[in-house]
This record gives structure tokens, sequence and C-alpha cells, in this order.
């Protein structure tokens, strides 16, 4: 099992602000990734969902790739 990104790098929130860390961890087709796939504890995939969420409501991620 790998080790969870933000546990690792001791960060407690994820900032919506932050599209470069975000874009990490969505897909080609601008789905959020499975955490199977990239190694993060449920406690930051809640986090991090919701956070990918207000930034394409925000207009800085784009729901869909074009």
């Amino acid at each position: 099992m790998k080790q969870c990104f933000f546990c690792s790098q001791n960060l407690n929130q994820i900032d919506h602000k932050d599209v470069q860390l975000l874009r990490r961890f969505v897909s080609q087709q601008g789905k959020i990734i499975d955490p199977m796939h990239s190694g993060i504890c449920a406690t930051h995939q809640r986090k991090l969902a919701t956070a990918i969420k207000r930034a394409r409501f925000l207009g800085l991620l784009s729901f869909v790739k074009k």
C-alpha cells in the first residue's frame, strides 16, 4: 500500500486555489482519481474531493477535458 501524499508531507489543509496540486489527483478525463490508485487515505480523499469540487465551481479546474 502506498503512503498517503498529504500525511507524508504533513499537510492538514488542502487549498482549493492550489490548482497544480489538485491536477495531480485528476485523471485525463477530468475525474477524481480513486484512492486505491492515488494512495491517499480516506480523510484526505474527502478533503481533496471537496477542494476539487470547489475549484471546479470557481472555474479554476474544468469539469471535463476539452
